[in-house]
């Protein structure tokens, strides 16, 4: 175990030792540098699994020595800082003491400025629960120091402490706590909603999934076992999206943290536990192949396919130019070849021509906001991309060509034999096209403008004047048939 200065054993008042992992900052340090290099480097990042042969310290060190850790960026408790700045501009000692490799807690140390001295794990010794109560034991005395902690494990810590802080802990310890220590004080206590699971699972990305639907509307196949089916199928890809974007979400952790609006996801703020995350992962996956298994084979194998893909995008295709654009194109066709799967109904080589083109301007608009925001703010290029600022006329001009060439497809569909056999006065849906036109134009302005939301089709879900020309399209649609 690591203690980076000598500690003062005599001192009017107790010196003050903090925990780091869930208690000064609201995540483990262990799990995001885990992710951080499994997202970063794969190989090496499972390579550091054979260290644990040789025990969870070893396990910490090999991980941290090529950890890249962003101190700027850390969800810290803000409460929990504040009373430990006060504390230090009172003169009083403050130690941050942490079962987290050395580096990693010196790292933090030394970012602060807070910190009379480190007591960390070495490589050897995994410095937690009882093995840390020791440590500090052996530099303050029993009862010579007050600790911060927020785990079952502090217990042993505790017992030993003169004074008793729990922060960013959960209702049920805090109950055990106070039980147990009656003077126990309570900092910035952990605050645990449905919302941010919620959150954390995107819902709201669900919406991409209605794309299942598409199939069968676009054939007129309107029929109730239809229907149930295409339920089925909506809510299997959900779960299954679910389950991809929380391992996106603890893969991209630094990048999130570094997003201007990234950051305020659950997972990157800390709001919802790394560990609870990974848990959810394969519960997810699970409940969505359940719900496939009564669906054609063929879906399941496009779950299957969609989940590999969305896997291979988290970890290498997004940082790849333009290849990320294609991926991004083609999880959005998925879901159409998936709702056609599930009810029998063949694609159309024209609903497929345009679904390409204007996928794939959704996913380039996507890019386009990204650079944008940064140029605004002056961020430099994207972090965790292979793009820069200079890359936006490009990839502007690449929009507008996807996008406009989607009308021009969807035009050259109005004149084919196809529509005769499907719509009654097929000369209405010529109003789509300048529905469609006046939709891309707009999305591609505020895109330039740097209006455009981040996401596309959350902009389509909430902007009233999308929503409009959705209905319009409905209608239009309707009267055609």
């Amino acid at each position: 175990m690591q203690q980076s200065v000598a500690v003062r054993r005599a001192s009017p008042t107790p010196p003050l030792v903090v925990d780091l992992d869930g208690t000064l900052v609201k995540i483990d340090l262990l799990a995001q540098s885990f992710f951080g290099l499994l997202a970063a480097r794969p190989i090496r990042a499972l390579a550091t699994l054979a260290a644990l042969l040789h025990g969870k310290a070893a396990f910490k060190a090999a991980l941290a020595g090529q950890a890249d850790l962003d101190c700027a960026t850390l969800p810290f408790n803000p409460e929990l800082l504040a009373f430990i700045r006060a504390e230090h501009a009172k003169g009083r000692a403050v130690y941050l003491a942490s079962a987290a490799d050395r580096r990693l807690v010196e790292a933090v140390a030394d970012a602060l400025g807070l910190f009379a001295g480190t007591f960390a794990s070495d490589g050897t010794t995994n410095l937690a629960g009882a093995a840390k109560a020791q440590v500090l034991c052996d530099a303050f005395g029993i009862g010579g120091f007050d600790y911060a902690g927020n785990a079952r494990v502090d217990f042993a810590v505790w017992e030993k402490a003169r004074g008793v802080w729990l922060a960013g802990a959960g209702t049920r310890l805090q109950r055990r706590v106070v039980a147990r220590f009656p003077e126990a004080r309570i900092v910035d206590p952990a605050r645990r909603q449905w919302s941010d699971y919620l959150r954390t699972l995107r819902v709201h990305q669900w919406l991409k999934n209605l794309l299942i639907f598409v199939p069968a509307a676009t054939a007129h196949r309107f029929m109730p076992m239809t229907a149930m089916a295409l339920v089925l199928a909506f809510l299997s890809f959900s779960l299954c999206a679910s389950s991809a974007y929380i391992a996106n979400d603890l893969l991209d952790l630094g990048n999130d943290r570094a997003h201007l609006r990234k950051r305020d996801r659950p997972l990157a703020s800390g709001r919802v536990p790394l560990g609870h995350a990974l848990a959810l992962v394969p519960v997810l996956l699970a409940l969505a192949t359940t719900l496939a298994w009564s669906l054609p084979h063929d879906f399941l194998a496009l779950l299957a396919g969609y989940y590999v893909l969305t896997m291979s995008y988290s970890l290498v295709l997004k940082r790849k130019v333009m290849i990320d654009v294609v991926t991004l194109a083609c999880l959005y066709g998925m879901r159409l070849a998936a709702g056609a799967v599930a009810v029998a109904v063949p694609l159309s080589p024209w609903f497929v021509a345009f679904s390409v083109f204007f996928f794939l301007c959704l996913a380039l608009v996507k890019r386009c906001t990204e650079i944008t925001d940064r140029i605004a703010k002056d961020a430099g290029d994207p972090k965790g991309r292979g793009y820069i600022q200079r890359d936006l006329p490009m990839l502007e001009a690449m929009a507008a060509g996807t996008g406009y060439v989607a009308i021009m497809i969807f035009a050259l569909y109005i004149d084919s034999p196809a529509v005769a056999a499907l719509y009654r006065s097929p000369e209405y849906l010529w109003a789509i096209c300048l529905v469609l036109f006046y939709w891309i134009s707009r999305v591609l302005l505020l895109t330039h403008r740097g209006e455009m939301h981040d996401d596309p089709v959350v902009f389509a879900a909430t902007d009233l004047k999308s929503l409009v020309c959705g209905a319009l399209i409905l209608v239009i649609g309707a009267f055609s048939i």
